[in-house]
């Protein structure tokens, strides 16, 4: 018995992609850099020294900008798969694209060599989750919806070795799941990063900083002037708990500081004004700062000054021209009233005979 593969007729080749790239790299970029990326490794894959390739002839077979392609090659950069290598360090565009081997930084970034002296000096007791540890947590509907949460923000399902790694987190930094939310939106919205590898870095600088709760968070974010801090900060004022900050309310937050340039100061004093409403949110402090925003209101003392209510107009009479005005009298008012000699006594008794009268008048008839 064999095995074989039919003869190729037709060699048109192929160039294989890792699939660490595929899951992990290619979502967090756009399509430009996905496709520079791809015909670069393409090359460097199927390598001829005859033909010359350089970003210029990228840019060309592309039909994109000779810009693009030096940005698709910075973004990769930075994400660590490739490596420039530069003859002159001055010359900004011609270079040496060197592609790094996924399987050995996954590797490299994830395992550690096993000696002798790093079981020795391995925590005795890292706890690892097991099957069992699993099932119980599905039954729980606050890990459940942790769990969601994070499927939200990483915009695809958790796989089980994922989800058991979250809780492995959970139990050995003593970490709560709002904090663990936190985190991926933290990896993913604010440095780009959707690998849970990356998030599991976020996680143990954190704990190294103390920081294992919302309120932790909150310190170590102001103090390092994090955006995120002013996503929480605004969440929190408008009494909105237990969630994450949307894409649509990002947007709107991030335009209070780079298009309006509001201070933190300015936008908590328009949240105070979501006691006003039933239904407080971000849209509803969106029109308080655009208000501001049009009036020219910058500061807490411009808005004593610029955004004070309309006065009411109150009616005064003018009494004095009432006294002064005469009434045109008419033959009604000629009229004399019609006076009484009687007293209230003998207006009584007069009453009081002429009911005896009808009474009697009555019985005769």
């Amino acid at each position: 018995m064999d095995f074989f593969l039919k003869p190729e007729e037709m060699d048109l080749g192929d160039t294989p992609i890792e699939n660490i790239f595929i899951n992990n790299f290619m979502p967090m970029a756009d399509g430009t850099c996905v496709k520079v990326y791809i015909l670069g490794y393409k090359c460097a894959y199927d390598k001829d020294e005859n033909i010359e390739v350089n970003n210029e002839t990228i840019a060309k077979h592309l039909d994109i900008p000779l810009a693009d392609v030096l940005r698709a090659w910075d973004f990769w950069e930075e994400k660590g798969i490739i490596e420039k290598i530069k003859a002159d360090e001055e010359d900004k565009y011609n270079y040496k694209v060197k592609f790094l081997n996924l399987k050995e930084l996954y590797i490299k970034n994830n395992y550690t060599q096993i000696t002798v002296s790093s079981v020795e000096n391995k925590r005795a007791d890292y706890y690892s989750c097991g099957v069992k540890d699993i099932l119980e947590a599905n039954t729980s509907p606050i890990i459940q919806n942790m769990f969601k949460e994070i499927e939200y923000v990483f915009r695809r399902p958790l796989f089980p070795e994922e989800k058991r790694k979250i809780l492995d987190w959970m139990y050995n930094y003593n970490l709560n799941p709002d904090i663990v939310v936190k985190a991926f939106f933290y990896s993913v919205e604010i440095k780009g990063n959707k690998n849970i590898y990356g998030v599991e870095r976020i996680i143990k600088k954190w704990s190294s900083m103390g920081v294992i709760n919302v309120e932790s968070l909150m310190n170590y974010l102001e103090k390092k002037g994090e955006r995120m801090y002013a996503y929480e900060k605004v969440l929190k004022s408008l009494g909105v708990v237990g969630r994450v900050i949307t894409d649509g309310e990002r947007k709107v937050v991030d335009r209070w500081f780079d298009e309006y340039h509001f201070t933190m100061e300015m936008i908590l004093k328009a949240c105070e004004n979501s006691s006003k409403t039933t239904n407080p949110s971000v849209n509803y402090i969106q029109g308080i700062l655009s208000s501001w925003h049009s009036k020219g209101i910058k500061t807490v003392e411009d808005i004593e000054k610029k955004d004070k209510p309309a006065e009411k107009k109150e009616y005064k009479r003018d009494y004095q021209k009432q006294k002064d005005y005469k009434v045109t009298k008419t033959r009604f008012h000629n009229f004399e009233q019609r006076s009484y000699k009687y007293t209230a006594k003998q207006l009584e008794e007069m009453a009081r005979k002429k009911r005896e009268g009808y009474y009697l008048k009555s019985k005769g008839d």
